[in-house]
């Protein structure tokens, strides 16, 4: 039996362990959902009358606001999952487990992949309750079945990207409480970003750090495949973005696993 499909079959055992260790304690798993589905809930029932008038004018409804609301929650979601992959893989540093793991015959990158692999497929089921929980409140799309699968394809890759950065806060950290708090620009990024409001309204030297942040770019991608609006250069930014962080990301996490002696 060749190298790779030892490899594969190591990167499916893993995937296979963090899956089995995600249902077996769901509690981390609820927590970073539910952030996302209180923010939608919150900015529609509370905020959405107010934001809807100022986003489209007069005599607009709250359901007009969760059209533009959805993509924004759509990436926070993305974030919060990323945050617990952070955890987890910190929890793991530190519990001794990746030491039995460096011991045992098998691929080294498989204990990181099953992590990501595992992550990403957490984040697609997060995005189907959200996006379910968004369409019971109102949203409404006329995007086209190609449309749906660039958009889903859009968010597994920021979904990678931000994973691969989340497994290197998670290496680097001293402990989980330590990694939660330093992946909370996962979450606190989209605040500063269109996701709530346009940034045409903000100020210009916050305006510039929402135009170009990679949040911004992925969600005016998202609203553009979902809703018809126009997507310009934020296509390619998004993709490049996604890229970017992809490599730094996996980069960063592969230097620090090969030297981390914990």
């Amino acid at each position: 039996m060749t190298s790779l499909p030892l490899a594969t079959r190591d990167n499916l055992i893993m995937l296979r362990r963090n899956l089995l260790h995600a249902r077996r304690y769901p509690s981390l798993t609820l927590n970073v959902l539910l952030t996302p589905v209180l923010m939608l809930l919150l900015f529609v029932y509370v905020f959405g009358d107010a934001m809807s008038t100022g986003i489209v004018g007069s005599g607009a409804h709250r359901t007009d606001y969760v059209d533009y609301l959805t993509p924004g929650i759509l990436l926070m979601t993305v974030g919060s999952v990323a945050i617990g992959t952070a955890v987890s893989v910190c929890t793991d540093m530190t519990e001794g487990i990746i030491a039995r793991f460096r011991t045992m015959a098998i691929s080294r990158a498989s204990v990181l992949i099953g992590h990501v692999l595992s992550s990403v497929l957490q984040v697609l089921l997060a995005l189907v309750l959200v996006v379910g929980i968004a369409l019971a409140i109102g949203f409404r799309t006329d995007a086209t079945a190609l449309e749906w699968l660039a958009a889903a394809g859009l968010l597994a890759l920021i979904g990678l990207a931000l994973t691969w950065v989340s497994v290197g806060i998670g290496l680097a950290s001293p402990n989980p409480e330590a990694a939660s708090n330093a992946g909370l620009p996962m979450m606190l990024l989209p605040f500063i970003s269109s996701a709530f409001v346009p940034v045409e309204s903000m100020p210009a030297g916050i305006r510039w750090i929402a135009e170009y942040q990679p949040f911004t770019v992925g969600i005016e991608t998202l609203r553009g495949l979902l809703l018809g609006t126009g997507i310009g250069h934020n296509g390619w930014l998004a993709v490049a973005w996604c890229l970017g962080l992809s490599v730094l990301g996996y980069l960063w996490s592969k230097k620090l696993f090969t030297r981390d002696p914990r």
